[in-house]
């Protein structure tokens, strides 16, 4: 049989780290501070910053700094929450498919690691967003205190409303975007809070739904494993249906952005009906989950692109 090789790179003092163990370092890291979240809220810091850009007719150019720092500095305080989220969930993650093989569950990163790093990472974060103005500081801040704190620690394993009260903190970075160049807030940022404070709980009840004997067994009290899915399913549509105005407060934004928003809710709308029929509730539940994704991607791309 032939000789099978792995690839290894030395480091000094004749320390040798394999390929693989490097690729399963990164996969650790990246499941540690939760890219995939980490991403789709810098969509939304993006978006809120370029649009205070474009209503006080300021310059991007001479903003590129600022930029950074909002950025840079948003995905640090959100990473912290999220690692934070890991090191006090270590208990409960092993319950769950999807998170047992986090890096705090297995062991490859210690809990006075994670805590740590927590930690500072989250301070960093804030440092950075002093660099812009204080109102998106402080507006950072509130958003990890409500991930945290008030999701993380307290409500999440008490109550059936944890996913309002941690939609505070996903709700929040539009509007670290856009005080990081207008720390005045008008009906814009507060509009796209809302948009953001709403789409979360169709969203993640969706998920609930599709991780149902997960939170179960975890015990968790989200709403489908409390109240069951006919229950949950109402709630989802009532928090689409409250999605379908709020379009018509950004008119300012012009007739193509009304048109397409409008036709993203309607969509939305009529799927979250079409759950008071459907007998497959799980293939309901994930349909509404690739949906919400793809509605949050393309209504603040199309936010973007319209202001171009």
């Amino acid at each position: 049989m032939d000789k099978v090789e792995t690839k290894s790179t030395q480091l000094p003092g004749d320390l040798h780290v394999s390929n693989t163990q490097v690729t399963s370092m990164k996969e650790d890291f990246k499941s540690l501070v939760k890219v995939g979240i980490i991403n789709s809220n810098l969509i939304t810091v993006f978006t809120g910053f370029w649009l205070a850009l474009y209503f006080t007719g300021t310059s991007f150019t001479a903003n590129w700094d600022v930029f950074i720092l909002t950025m840079l500095g948003s995905a640090l305080v959100i990473a912290g929450g999220c690692i934070l989220n890991n090191w006090y969930d270590v208990d409960i993650d092993p319950v769950m498919e999807r998170t047992k093989s986090r890096p705090t569950v297995t062991g490859h990163i210690s809990l006075q690691v994670t805590l740590l790093l927590g930690c500072v990472t989250t301070a960093v974060g804030l440092i950075l967003l002093l660099g812009t103005t204080v109102t998106a500081t402080l507006i950072a801040l509130f958003g990890w205190f409500s991930y945290v704190v008030l999701y993380t620690i307290w409500s999440k394993r008490r109550y059936t409303l944890n996913t309002a009260i941690g939609s505070l903190s996903g709700a929040v970075p539009p509007l670290i975007g856009w005080a990081a160049i207008e720390p005045e807030l008008g009906t814009i940022p507060i509009v796209l809070f809302l948009i953001m404070f709403i789409w979360q709980t169709p969203h993640f009840l969706a998920l609930a739904m599709k991780k149902n004997e997960d939170y179960k067994a975890a015990g968790i009290p989200m709403l489908p494993a409390v109240h069951g899915f006919d229950f949950t399913k109402r709630q989802i549509f009532v928090y689409v249906a409250c999605l379908l105005p709020l379009p018509f407060y950004m008119a300012s934004l012009g007739n193509v952005f009304l048109i397409i928003a409008t036709i993203l809710n309607a969509l939305w709308f009529i799927l979250a009906l079409t759950g008071f029929f459907m007998k497959d509730s799980l293939k309901w539940a994930n349909v509404n989950f690739v949906y919400s994704l793809n509605y949050l991607i393309i209504m603040f791309v199309t936010m973007i692109i319209v202001t171009i």
